[in-house]
């Protein structure tokens, strides 16, 4: 399958197909240098053959976790490039998880002011979410995502023989995304995670996410609109991962956000579906530091903090809510 993203004169294609990645070199432009980032927890062998596709191949792997995917790690790839003489010409190629795409997309952006960037993401989050839509990002002073650039790439490959070495909990995180996007816009396919065995489905629910992110990338690309309902769940749930401090995974915090900001109706669906994913449906934070990173989020603004609601599986609704709201919200999914 071929999932076009069209952007006016920035369109690009996302191949969703098995066995994809053994021939890159037929899908992508490797005929020049090549950056390859990938991260500790990726297998080496992956940077490895799509290395031995490329003219000039330059392999940089970086520590795993959020907490590197700051500023002085895209100072080093900066400094790789310069080493290595990579000219406009050239690209970036990114082959990992969320974090290894936001960095690499990021620094593809900045770099000589924009160069070429590719997607070859390993993880079933960045498959179903960051794949798509050109939001790229560091981490820096505390705060997720704080410093970015929408920069969309040449073309993305996702190949789900690559999730074969993923342990399960990490397809579980990846899930809770695709739940997300399936609770905001597709009835159709939350009633497939309630009916079904995700894990028997995943090439399916991974075309049907990257079909639904697409339609919203497509009519709000710089989300100023209709793009910001992929937030459900995650203004509490960054809360929660920040001070989760890599207790919990980004997909399991999206979750408990999007069960703090569900109606009843929608919780008595959700949380029989996120057991059988193995999420987590309470956790152990400190609120008030949670909701002091919330305070922090780059959604908050004139006292009120943008939120999305799901009162009807299928649909969103929009609201502001005080810090206030959101402690009431919070203390729904916290254990003392």
């Amino acid at each position: 399958m071929v999932n076009t993203v069209h952007l006016g004169e920035k369109t690009y294609d996302v191949v969703i197909e098995k066995g994809v990645f053994k021939r890159a070199e037929k899908e992508l432009n490797l005929n020049r240098k090549v950056l390859i980032v990938s991260d500790e927890g990726v297998p080496p062998e992956y940077a490895k053959a799509i290395s031995e596709k490329c003219k000039e191949p330059v392999i940089a792997v970086i520590k795993s976790g959020e907490n590197h995917k700051n500023l002085e790690t895209m100072q080093d790839l900066f400094q790789l490039m310069i080493q290595n003489n990579f000219t406009r010409k050239d690209c970036v190629l990114a082959v990992g998880g969320g974090m290894v795409g936001d960095l690499c997309g990021f620094t593809a952006a900045s770099y000589m002011r924009g160069i070429d960037f590719y997607n070859i993401p390993t993880t079933v989050l960045s498959m179903v979410d960051s794949s798509v839509g050109g939001k790229t990002a560091v981490n820096f002073g505390g705060v997720k995502n704080i410093i970015g650039a929408f920069w969309q790439p040449k073309k993305v490959l996702i190949d789900v023989d690559l999730l074969k070495s993923l342990p399960q909990r990490q397809i579980s995180n990846g899930l809770a995304e695709a739940l997300k996007m399936a609770l905001t816009f597709d009835a159709a396919l939350v009633e497939k995670f309630q009916k079904d065995n995700p894990f028997d489905h995943l090439e399916e629910i991974i075309q049907r996410s990257v079909q639904l992110k697409t339609d919203v990338v497509e009519k709000d690309e710089k989300e100023s609109g209709l793009r910001k309902v992929l937030n459900f769940g995650h203004t509490i749930g960054h809360g929660i991962e920040i001070v989760s401090d890599g207790a919990l995974y980004h997909g399991e915090c999206v979750g408990l956000g999007m069960l703090c900001l569900a109606s009843e109706e929608v919780r008595q669906i959700l949380i029989p579906i996120m057991k059988k994913l193995n999420l987590p449906v309470e956790c152990s934070v400190n609120v008030e530091k949670a909701l002091e990173a919330i305070r922090h989020d780059k959604k908050a603004g004139n006292g009120s903090i943008s939120t999305i609601h799901v009162n009807k599986a299928g649909t969103f609704e929009m609201k502001d809510m005080t810090l206030e709201e959101l402690h009431e919200r919070l203390e729904m999914v916290v254990v003392r």
